[in-house]
């Protein structure tokens, strides 16, 4: 016989539920084994997330577009990596970084594009960040040559103690634009 659903333990129905998947979940799969609607799964995730926040907890949701995974606060993540004796020398190049933060923003994006930007050819570059897995194929552009679309990961938000890209800074790319005609600079943001 299925379980109703209890509003009074549904939000620890659903914490259990992301505790133990091993990666993104839906909000959609969430509602079916609930039995509930997606829009009682998000506002119960909402609470869950005030509530992860306010009590300074070890705990956080993340947010990839309609899906969600429980994540440790990035404020924690030396302990984390003491406790699991992870290297954290593990960094990114200063062209890794660079090519990371145009892909962030500008998604999705092809090679070509990211290479006018920079000025440099990428290849090795997003070779490098595609086995990290903090960038990913989206798909393919309908032009010649068909250039592959890139876009970060889950574990690009996870990586940059992010919760969802909304988080990122914003740039104003049209004032950076002109500041760089106004010196004189290659036009490096034209895409």
């Amino acid at each position: 016989m299925a379980e109703k659903p209890n509003t009074e333990n549904l939000s620890a129905r659903i914490e259990g539920l992301l505790f133990v998947s091993s990666g993104l979940v839906s909000l959609n799969q969430l509602a079916k084994v609930l039995g509930v609607s997606e829009n009682v799964v998000e506002s119960t995730l909402k609470d869950l997330d005030a509530h992860y926040k306010s009590a300074g907890r070890g705990l956080r949701l993340m947010r990839v577009k309609s899906r969600v995974q429980l994540t440790t606060a990035p404020e924690i993540s030396n302990t984390i990596e003491e406790f699991l004796d992870l290297d954290t020398t593990t960094t990114l190049s200063q062209a890794a970084m660079e090519t990371l933060a145009i892909i962030a923003y500008k998604q999705p994006i092809t090679r070509p594009e990211v290479d006018v930007i920079r000025g440099v050819n990428s290849d090795a570059v997003l070779r490098t960040l595609l086995s990290k897995g903090l960038i990913e194929e989206l798909g393919r552009a309908d032009t010649p040559g068909r250039p592959i679309y890139y876009g970060t990961t889950p574990e690009f938000l996870q990586y940059f103690g992010l919760e969802s890209l909304d988080e990122l800074p914003f740039i104003d790319f049209d004032a950076l634009e002109e500041l760089h005609e106004e010196n004189g600079d290659r036009e490096i943001l034209k895409t």
